[in-house]
């Protein structure tokens, strides 16, 4: 009887498909909202940068290195927005699945049209991406591009339910294209802003505005009195429809260019979970898209 019983038990085991969830992790929080949508519950995503953290300030941490040694696929920004601690990750988690030109180290940049990328680059330009302006996940054609590199990513992990991640794409694509007919409606074409730092510009060349001025004499310098006296004349020459800032920014001299000129500032949120109604990619997009409104 006992034989009989541990055979039924052997043969339910065989007939069951083994199933093991992929282990991800995003460094930003819209990677990991996108990954989700693409792996729905085939996939554990865990997000490195929380959400009122500036993404060019972060250090590498014990548990960040933690996370990176057990996940199966690695999903980050690229473009050296994470140059100050991701290669510390890689090289310390001591995994082999996510090591450079491995499928587990996945690139997000790598599907995206890039802008201002540089010709040259020396200190006195400032914090200067060489590589090119990594701020692009404001930009529907470019969500659209990595998500289908995701896709196909996670379909090489995991072959046995590539369908599902291809339908979860088709999905996540139609939405997108959904939204982006709603955003299109959002009268954007001819406005003027000033910025606090080279942030939107993938947002403007999509939607028509023009980023006059920025808050930062350089990218990542912060302006002298004698700059903002300036930047003061500019605005009331230009009359700009606001200044734009993130959550993570302390908004000192755009709270002060405000007074001086009249130019209200808004508060773009930068990331999913910067606000409690930017829940996803597609929440974010929504908010941000508002507040520029």
């Amino acid at each position: 009887m006992r034989k009989i019983a541990c055979l039924t038990f052997l043969l339910i085991c065989a007939a069951t498909p083994a199933f093991a969830m992929i282990k991800g992790v995003a460094t930003l929080q819209w990677i990991g909202s996108i990954a989700r949508e693409i792996g729905k519950d085939k996939i554990e995503i865990t997000a490195l940068v929380k959400p009122n953290q500036d993404p060019h300030m972060i250090e590498a941490k014990p548990s960040m290195i933690l996370a990176v040694r057990k996940a199966d696929i690695l999903f980050y920004n690229g473009l050296d927005l994470e140059i100050g601690y991701l290669p510390v990750l890689i090289e310390s988690s001591r995994n082999p699945k996510i090591q450079p030109g491995r499928p587990g180290n996945f690139d997000c940049s790598h599907f995206v049209t890039v802008l201002e990328k540089p010709v040259s680059v020396d200190r006195s330009m400032g914090d200067v991406h060489p590589l090119g302006n990594p701020h692009y996940h404001y930009s529907v054609k470019n969500i659209l591009k990595i998500s289908e590199g995701m896709a196909d990513a996670l379909s090489k992990l995991d072959p046995a339910n590539a369908g599902f991640y291809k339908a979860n794409l088709a999905a996540f694509q139609e939405k997108a294209n959904k939204k982006q007919a709603q955003w299109r409606a959002v009268s954007l074409k001819g406005k003027r802003f000033i910025a606090c730092h080279k942030y939107f510009e993938y947002l403007a060349n999509d939607y028509g505005f023009r980023i006059v001025a920025y808050v930062e004499p350089k990218p990542g310098i912060p302006p002298s009195a004698g700059y903002l006296e300036k930047l003061i004349e500019t605005i009331r020459q230009t009359k700009p429809d606001g200044i734009l800032t993130t959550p993570y920014f302390a908004r000192r001299e755009e709270d002060f260019l405000s007074r001086k000129t009249g130019i209200k500032v808004i508060v773009v949120p930068h990331d999913v979970g910067t606000t409690a109604v930017a829940k996803d990619w597609f929440s974010l997009m929504d908010q941000v898209l508002s507040s520029l409104e």
